[in-house]
């Protein structure tokens, strides 16, 4: 006949923890439940007599008893595995990752994006390789991965072969001569339009701006001007870009310094900007022109400063002529270099300089990149 299943011997410290289990309950009623039916064992108690103790199976107090023996207090916390087995191994996930990440078209598929319904489809014919996963378990596993559904963005490179010495420059005049640094550029075209925006109303009821059929005012370009160390903003409207405009701006901020000393123009280059007419006054009047590099116009410091206009002065508004407009524009001007620091002003800046001074998520004039030694 067959031994009773019983207890080992109990060490002095398995027998305290066992009866403070019991005596102060717990917070988890199968370890209550467990720690009562070893200290009954322990205490002569057979299983049938254990089982309607706690109210269990026969064969369940027989295995709790059986894995006491071989683990000890540790049977008391039993570790079950929730659901059934898993079908894809960690090498599959990875596969799966990598799968979603690639464009599909270099996987000799006719689209340029995965959907949900198309990688599954994939996983599951892939040549070589069955991957078997549930369309929300795809989901989870892509979420828990990081991978996330974003939309792309285009950028365009500079193919300037000075485009280094060029940033090096402008880095330069703006962290040694601030206060005789200036930058110059065009904002527009600015049309006579209504142009939508946002603005505080009733609930439900949003501000409407008249409908345009024929525009015939024709379009005007800002040339607008910054100083450096003063943080002041201004500019004239012209019908047109052009070689006399950009010299009678260039004019305008040597004016702003009349010591004669250096003064440090930052400007991009379009034609108009690098004329020989423009290099030789610029040289005849200690003018240090400073060109951004070839598709890097972000490179300018002015560029941020033509989001508040965009958003302040054109968003949200139906000007009837150009007259009317570049009041507007210059109304604002006074009202921003005197509230240079204005919240809404520094949160469109750094909005603007977000949108515009990024290169491949590489943010120029910010933090230095660290290489490994």
């Amino acid at each position: 006949m067959a031994e009773p299943v019983k207890v080992r011997r109990l060490t002095d410290q398995e027998g305290q923890q066992l009866q403070r289990i019991v005596r102060r309950g717990s917070t988890s009623s199968v370890r209550y439940r467990r720690a009562m039916m070893l200290l009954a064992s322990a205490g002569g108690n057979r299983v049938p007599v254990i089982a309607q103790l706690v109210q269990a199976d026969e064969d369940t107090v027989r295995d709790v008893i059986h894995r006491f023996n071989e683990i000890g207090l540790a049977c008391l916390d039993p570790r079950w595995a929730g659901g059934r087995p898993r079908l894809i191994s960690t090498d599959d996930e990875d596969f799966v990752v990598r799968t979603a990440t690639t464009r599909p078209t270099r996987l000799g598929r006719p689209f340029t994006r995965w959907s949900i319904h198309k990688l599954l489809a994939y996983l599951r014919k892939v040549h070589g390789r069955v991957i078997r996963i549930s369309r929300e378990a795809l989901r989870r596993l892509l979420a828990r991965r990081s991978i996330t559904f974003q939309r792309t963005k285009t950028w365009k490179e500079s193919s300037d072969p000075e485009r280094d010495a060029k940033l090096d420059r402008i880095e330069h005049v703006l962290e040694h001569f601030p206060d005789r640094t200036f930058a110059f550029d065009e904002f527009g075209p600015l049309g006579i339009r209504p142009t939508g925006g946002s603005c505080w109303a009733t609930e439900g009821w949003p501000g409407r701006l008249p409908a345009t059929y024929h525009r015939t005012h024709g379009v005007t370009y800002f040339h607008g001007c910054y100083s450096i160390g003063d943080a002041t903003l201004w500019g004239v409207n012209r019908r047109r870009k052009g070689t006399l405009n950009t010299l009678a701006a260039l004019r305008s901020i040597r004016a702003a310094r009349p010591d004669g000393g250096p003064v440090y123009v930052i400007l991009d280059n379009l034609s108009a900007h690098n004329g020989r007419k423009i290099l030789r006054w610029a040289k005849s009047n200690n003018v240090h022109l400073c060109f951004t590099p070839t598709n890097a116009s972000w490179a300018n410091p002015i560029e941020a400063h033509f989001g508040p206009l965009r958003q302040f002065i054109l968003a949200n508004s139906s000007h009837p002529n150009h007259t009317v407009q570049t009041r507007a524009l210059h109304a604002y001007l006074r009202w921003r270099n005197a509230n240079a620091r204005h919240p809404d002003a520094l949160t469109t800046q750094r909005k603007e300089r977000a949108r515009i001074r990024s290169e491949k998520g590489l943010r120029w004039g910010g933090r230095a990149l660290t290489t490994a030694a």
